[in-house]
């Protein structure tokens, strides 16, 4: 039987789930890229990650449905095994508004899609890691946001406090789990040159406020997959429970 670690990254089609995926694929794991709509992108870097060697599946998937996660769950583990990492990524993001503006369809969409989706997730890797159900122990790796700690006034307080809720999930599980091999870790972009700025109607956001940035300058995908990772390898092994801010000073 493979030794080969399994990773399932949802969202992974795009921005930081793709780098994600890449860099997992080249240190040697099998990687599961779970996409809901855009085949096209998922296939194409699955075909990438193929013909450069690497293993891998996309499967498609509402990660906010219960069905859906365990139906992903199950491919993953038919396909590729024994999963040893979960990069909870997907999430969503509507058009800057005030909170006076917001509707509660709005607000719900929000917290279906960026909270109760990673609660799913978490709580089917959690049955196949804990030794307490007979697993062999794992990673999760959270995708939080600078935003849960800025709060993102006049633009997105609803995706702010989806990811304040994401921070405490992380704190919250990695002291359930501890003792039963599941170390949880979460990291916190910041203003990171990806496709979701689009999403909340600025494509621009990052090159706007990049001088506000310490480091004067917008942050890359592939620095934030690096502290994914490095919190899902076993260089982080004493690590849980904890937070790696990716936001150039901010």
């Amino acid at each position: 039987m493979s030794t080969q670690k399994v990773a399932l990254i949802t969202g992974g089609g795009r921005g930081i789930g793709a780098d994600t995926a890449r860099l997992f694929a080249k240190q040697g794991y099998a990687v599961a890229i779970n996409y809901k709509s855009n085949s096209e992108a998922a296939n194409k870097l699955a075909d990438t990650i193929t013909a450069d060697g690497g293993k891998c599946i996309t499967v498609q998937a509402d990660v906010s449905s219960e069905e859906d996660v365990s139906r992903m769950f199950s491919t993953v583990d038919k396909v590729l095994g024994t999963l040893s990492v979960l990069v909870n990524n997907a999430g969503i993001l509507k058009k800057q508004s005030r909170l006076e503006d917001m509707t509660a369809d709005r607000i719900s969409a929000i917290l279906t899609n960026n909270v109760t989706s990673y609660f799913l997730c978490c709580r089917e890797a959690v049955k196949r890691m804990s030794t307490r159900h007979g697993g062999l122990g794992g990673v999760i790796v959270n995708v939080s946001s600078g935003a849960a700690r800025s709060g993102s006034p006049n633009e997105y307080i609803d995706y702010a406090a989806s990811k304040g809720a994401i921070d405490t999930l992380t704190k919250g599980l990695s002291l359930e789990v501890a003792a039963e091999g599941i170390r949880v870790n979460c990291v916190r972009p910041g203003l990171i040159y990806t496709d979701m700025h689009a999403d909340g109607g600025e494509p621009e956001r990052v090159a706007r406020l990049q001088t506000v940035i310490p480091l004067q300058r917008g942050g890359q995908p592939e620095e934030v997959a690096e502290a994914i990772y490095w919190l899902a390898s076993d260089k982080s092994s004493f690590s849980t429970g904890n937070f790696l801010d990716i936001t150039g000073g901010l």
